[in-house]
């Protein structure tokens, strides 16, 4: 089966960041064609007037506490926490399932087509992956088994989840809560699964000033030092948050090509204090992407939001519009974000996979557009009203036509 995409105006993201008005071949799942010519197809989408970007990946969230939207709210950080481990204890497969598709249509609304998740139950969430056809990266949460309120022993169960059958959209992957409840001993057995497997690592890493000032009370070093010196760190590592560190410590991740995923919004809606050090991770060549973090601490799952936010906060607490510009943004929203995964996705590319999203700029919102400012208007002005189509492993997995009786669904369902 073959679809050609025609008549676009394609936001490449290839390494030239080409702009190209023409057409897209999807051949099964793969991308085979971008460009003028039009080959031979079976069926054809009319993008004449549109825009087609590579869907956005988010690399950090939990998308099954979808369910705890609002429940967070206007609380220190201290009793977030709290709350959110009662909440955490109360769970059941129902709900962490049914807060795992509120999420997911949630990002397919907003251009999202991957996402990499960090929790236990990832087999609830990757049925859930399923059902909507999204892309998932499914990180099986391990941590200390004194902390834990999993069955069994955490690490055994991401063994178990990582070993099984997955469909062809789901990734599994290796995950550790944090350093405040992973003992070497954690990282040590974690690192070994993911090299017995040759699986992705996805962690929580300096995210709060607590966190990382009571580790270096009781080590005498930094959490991002210690990681370095026990041999954890490696190109297989995404790590989530990164506001409090050291340019030593940035230097450290660059040596070993451990990606970071920044999470502007939740960092900020936390109150963790502080601003991740994007500027210097970048010309220290860290792979920065981005990442919408739980509904809990976030309240979206938005990426439109999420890119828009990250440069005005980022430039603004730099005192210079320029610190990070548009294009560095987008880059992180879908080929950065790839490149961490080590998968072919994020770019518009011959060979890559077809995660693809058509948008509808012919909106108030983000005219009048052209080549010279259009990604500026997709970070700064676009929001999910202008997404039409989403293409996920070449299948049109929601369109401007969506049944919204089957939205309204959701209100009437469990999420604890």
């Amino acid at each position: 089966m073959s679809i050609l995409i025609k008549d676009g105006t394609v936001i490449t993201e290839n390494d030239t960041r080409d702009i190209i008005h023409g057409n897209i071949l999807v051949e099964g799942n793969k991308i085979a064609y971008v460009g003028k010519e039009k080959p031979d197809h079976d069926e054809e989408i009319n993008a004449k007037n549109r825009v087609i970007i590579p869907g956005f990946i988010n690399t950090h969230t939990h998308v099954g506490m979808s369910g705890f939207k609002g429940l967070l709210d206007d609380i220190v950080l201290s009793e977030f926490l709290d709350k959110t481990s009662k909440l955490d204890s109360q769970r059941t497969d129902e709900g962490i399932y049914n807060s795992s598709l509120l999420g997911m249509n949630e990002m397919i609304n907003s251009g999202t087509t991957s996402f990499v998740d960090l929790y236990y139950s990832e087999d609830i969430v990757e049925k859930a992956v399923e059902k909507i056809g999204m892309r998932g990266f499914l990180a099986w949460a391990t941590l200390d088994q004194e902390f834990t309120t999993q069955r069994g022993d955490p690490v055994k169960n991401a063994e178990a989840f990582i070993r099984k059958e997955h469909p062809g959209t789901v990734i599994p992957m290796a995950g550790i809560q944090g350093i405040y409840v992973s003992s070497d001993e954690n990282y040590y057995r974690v690192k070994e699964l993911a090299e017995k497997y040759n699986v992705m690592v996805h962690t929580h890493l300096s995210e709060t000033r607590k966190e990382v000032y009571d580790f270096v009370k009781t080590h005498n070093e930094r959490p991002v030092e210690h990681l370095g010196a026990i041999g954890f760190l490696s190109d297989r590592i995404i790590a989530a948050h990164c506001v409090w560190i050291t340019l030593n410590e940035i230097k450290i991740l660059s040596k070993y090509k451990t990606s970071v995923s920044w999470n502007a919004i939740s960092n900020a809606k936390l109150s963790s204090g502080g601003i991740a050090p994007v500027p210097e991770l970048l010309s220290n060549n860290v792979n920065v992407s981005l990442g919408t973090d739980s509904s809990g601490s976030n309240n979206s799952l938005n990426m439109f939001e999420e890119m828009k936010y990250s440069a005005i906060s980022i430039n603004n607490d730099r005192w210079s519009a320029d610190t990070v510009k548009s294009q560095q943004i987008m880059d992180m929203a879908t080929r950065n974000a790839g490149i961490a995964l080590k998968s072919p996705i994020g770019i518009i590319r011959e060979g890559y996979l077809a995660d693809l999203v058509i948008l509808d700029m012919n909106k108030y919102n983000t005219m009048p557009y052209n080549d010279s400012n259009i990604v500026n208007n997709i970070v700064f002005s676009a929001n999910p009203e202008n997404v039409e189509s989403v293409m996920v492993n070449g299948k049109i997995i929601r369109s401007k036509n969506f049944n919204t009786t089957e939205e309204s669904k959701f209100a009437e369902v469990n999420y604890l």
